[in-house]
């Protein structure tokens, strides 16, 4: 069953038929299939980057459609894709992107607070991630006072927050040394075990071997779409 699918998607920058129009995305077709880990590569200029905007509602396509959870969300306004990014997608980014004025906690509770949560159920939501993903004697610390792998734990834990459909993770070790970024790649691993979807933008071999799926753009096209022998 697909999660999410991209069908005759494009994304061109500028105006049409301009000098400085820019075809990001030429027309592409994927299905992300539920509790699949997925690997998206390619070089710079590829398109990388504007799928993952796409995918995870931070911008519109010029033309086709994307569909989550079997909505289509493609023409939503922008009050509506805000509540399809805080219900049905999470995001682990490379620079953790945490508040750095807040705790840990505090900064798993935010997208709840938005959501209409009590301050209780925040709290107890907020506190059971954070004993997953090991952060339980860290939880008062604000993000300056934790390390780059405990950032990163903590990011992981906010994805998780809403429960998503999809987790969304652009070069999630791209800050960490090899043994933390490890540390965190077993995280993601125990995630995919639990039946979680997870996209990855990366560059990093050790992640794109340990997903089922490998996609490489190049060029805004899908050049290579194959299953991972060595996927976990």
């Amino acid at each position: 069953m697909a999660i999410a699918s991209v069908q005759q998607l494009t994304k061109v920058y500028g105006q049409a038929n301009s000098d400085v129009c820019v075809h990001a995305l030429r027309g592409i077709d994927l299905d992300f299939l539920e509790g699949e880990s997925v690997a998206i590569r390619g070089a710079s200029g590829s398109g990388k980057s504007t799928l993952m905007n796409l995918l995870g509602c931070l911008d519109r396509p010029t033309s086709g459609r994307y569909l989550i959870g079997g909505i289509d969300v493609s023409r939503l306004d922008d009050d509506q894709l805000s509540d399809i990014r805080g219900q049905r997608i999470g995001f682990v980014f490379q620079n953790f992107n945490l508040i750095p004025q807040l705790t840990v906690l505090e900064n798993l509770e935010i997208p709840l607070f938005y959501q209409g949560w009590s301050a209780r159920e925040r709290h107890a939501r907020a506190a059971q991630l954070a004993e997953m993903v090991e952060l339980k004697d860290r939880a008062h610390h604000r993000p300056t006072e934790l390390s780059g792998g405990q950032q990163q734990r903590a990011a992981i834990a906010r994805s998780l927050i809403n429960d998503p459909l999809l987790i969304l993770a652009d070069e999630p070790t791209g800050n960490l040394d090899s043994a933390t970024g490890e540390m965190i790649l077993q995280i993601f691993d125990t995630l995919h075990d639990q039946g979680r979807t997870i996209v990855m933008v990366t560059h990093d071999t050790r992640v794109a071997d340990r997903c089922d799926r490998l996609i490489t753009l190049s060029d805004g096209l899908v050049v290579d779409d194959r299953r991972n022998g060595a996927g976990q």
